[in-house]
């Protein structure tokens, strides 16, 4: 049994990779942590309350995190997600409580509880990670692995710097801290999403079948088709954070990857939050990111339809 924490900012796609993770038969998920990104750290963690009353998982433990960037404020991708984070997607308020400690303080004491047990991954801005590297160090010391949505290795990015990818650019003071603090984390980017996108058949039949998290997937399915035709894709849909959570459930579906030094870029005007990568060795660092660059697509297609089965 795989045991992980989930740190996220729902979000449709994050509403999905949560819902993979829970209906997963070798996954327990711990705990999850909330930060804001998609929305605002309010409705991130409303909506993670309420992903789990879909589930009737309400034991797992919900930490509320950051509510701000460390440094410039940043735009959130409402206009993608929705004014509420999911799309418009009806559904009840959970009236249950989160935990009393902050997200950078649950990661801790989560990790010092199970130390080496535990997988971490990180579906939005690193927020939550860089104030726990920031209050204890030897974080990475104390997980199996880190996987995270994030990052723009062609720098073909999706926000409103271009070369940047969203998550990243939201906070590229955070990012730049849990790059430089982190051993080797497992890099999952835009450009290894665009190029594994979900079949548009699959989604709709996934979408007909008479279950709570197919009922919110035909919503979110409906909500988002509009943003697949702006990439010229309507019979794919675009899934970050699933594919993320795929790799972290199955390592084995990677089929391509490369292990790189990798900078966080925080001023320039244009390039700020963009991931820059040292193809040629000039830092003459230790590769500190595993770039995953190709999946088995059937495989991840397996893995997704096992959330709405």
């Amino acid at each position: 049994m795989k045991r992980i924490v989930i740190d996220c900012d729902p979000g449709i796609d994050d509403a999905q990779a949560i819902m993979m993770a829970h209906m997963h038969p070798n996954i327990k998920i711990e705990a999850i942590t909330s930060v804001a990104g998609n929305v605002g750290v309010e409705k991130t963690t409303k909506n993670v309350l309420k992903i789990l009353k879909v589930l009737d998982a309400d034991a797992i433990p919900v930490f509320s995190g950051a509510a701000s960037p460390l440094a410039e404020p940043s735009e959130d991708a409402s206009y993608f997600h929705g004014e509420d984070g999911l799309g418009g997607a009806l559904l009840k308020d959970s009236t249950r409580a989160v935990e009393s400690e902050s997200a950078a303080a649950g990661l801790i004491r989560l990790g010092q509880k199970y130390p080496g047990e535990l997988e971490l991954i990180a579906l939005g801005p690193l927020t939550n990670l860089a104030l726990a590297l920031k209050l204890f160090p030897k974080l990475p010391d104390l997980y199996q692995r880190l996987v995270i949505m994030g990052g723009a290795y062609l720098a073909q990015g999706n926000s409103p710097n271009l070369a940047a990818e969203f998550n990243i650019y939201a906070n590229p003071e955070a990012a730049a801290v849990v790059f430089e603090s982190w051993p080797e984390l497992t890099m999952v980017t835009w450009e290894t999403t665009i190029a594994h996108g979900l079949p548009g058949d699959l989604m709709d039949a996934l979408a007909s079948k008479d279950n709570p998290r197919s009922k919110l997937l035909k919503e979110w399915n409906d909500f988002s088709k509009k943003f697949d035709r702006h990439f010229g894709k309507e019979s794919v849909s675009f899934t970050a954070d699933p594919l993320a959570m795929a790799v972290l459930i199955d390592p084995g579906i990677v089929k391509g990857s490369i292990q790189k030094y990798v900078q966080v870029e925080r001023f320039g005007k244009m390039s700020r939050g963009m991931t820059v990568v040292d193809w040629w060795g000039k830092c003459k660092r230790c590769p500190n990111a595993n770039i995953i660059t190709e999946v088995d697509l059937p495989a991840f297609v397996e893995l997704f339809r096992l959330a709405f089965d």
